[in-house]
């Protein structure tokens, strides 16, 4: 019989069994009533387990050899390199290449997958288009926004919402107790209310308040949304920065006791960082005076 990948297979192969053994069926009417030939239903009654299981497996169709399959000296090489340093399959492949070794790339991944030596991808991780980086040439060109997340003395978590503008760095923040991406455009709108200029671009990171959803809402805005590159940690690099100068200048080493704190603290710097705080990226200016000069 060919080999068959039916999902239902296995518990039915159990079921012809159980014909046999419980219900005293012999192995000729059993094979008439479910359509299959004596000589399996006699295979099927070899292989049953005798521990009460439901299902008779199916055996895999690969092949007990192959005439070009690895050695195992390669495939102890191969994991040897891998766990050596831990880098990905491409750079176990250069490094078995630079010692004289020919093989190709393919199979280096297939050894370190049958091996379990590679992680596998997320079911749950989506996979998001970056539109190409515009270049900040005026205010809202490019606007880049984060969430900071923040435990008080009493152990109570509160997030805070930040947006800066990179090419005049005037930024806004609000403290909030959950997040989401109806919440993120709720932040948006604030923030567009108080800046002076439109915005053109959000770029953000791959979190789940940045959502299909949240870019959904944006273009109902007409705002393009741009997430940052996998594995390119530059791409946030000025939110990144005043997150932590928020945390360094706003809280210094206060820890604040609730939530009407941290809202107190944010706007009071929020005031100070964006019209009297000098920049040294902005030549010793504060944003508002690039933005009057715009």
């Amino acid at each position: 019989m060919p080999y068959t990948s039916n999902p239902k297979l296995p518990r039915l192969r159990m079921e012809a069994v159980k014909k046999i053994k419980n219900e005293g069926w012999s192995i000729r009417q059993t094979a008439r009533y479910y359509g299959y030939n004596p000589s399996t239903i006699s295979r099927w009654l070899k292989r049953a387990p005798d521990d009460n299981r439901k299902t008779i497996p199916t055996r895999s169709s690969r092949p007990h050899s192959h005439p070009k399959a690895l050695s195992r000296e390669i495939i102890e090489k191969i994991v040897k390199t891998r766990l050596e340093h831990n880098k990905c399959a491409e750079v176990v492949h250069k490094q078995l290449e630079n010692g004289g070794m020919a093989i190709s790339l393919s199979s280096v991944k297939r050894t370190l997958k049958r091996t379990n030596l590679i992680r596998e991808k997320s079911l749950w991780k989506k996979w998001h288009y970056s539109l190409p980086r515009p270049i900040a040439e005026k205010p809202g060109d490019l606007m880049q926004i984060d969430t900071v997340h923040f435990i008080t003395s009493s152990k109570k978590r509160f997030y805070v919402y930040t947006i800066i503008d990179l090419y005049s760095r005037w930024a806004y923040a609000e403290v909030v107790e959950k997040i989401s991406a109806n919440r993120s455009l709720m932040f948006l709108r604030n923030a567009q209310r108080q800046a002076k200029f439109s915005f053109q671009m959000i770029q953000s990171d791959h979190g789940p308040e940045f959502s299909s959803w949240f870019t959904q809402g944006l273009t109902r805005m007409k705002i393009a949304h741009r997430h940052s590159r996998v594995r390119k940690c530059n791409d946030n690099a000025h939110i990144e920065r005043f997150n932590r100068t928020i945390q360094d200048e706003c809280f210094g080493r206060e820890k604040p006791v609730n939530y009407d704190r941290y809202l107190s603290l944010i706007n009071d710097y929020l005031n100070y960082y964006n019209n009297f705080r000098l920049h040294l990226s902005l030549n010793l200016k504060t944003p508002s005076q690039v933005l009057q000069s715009y």
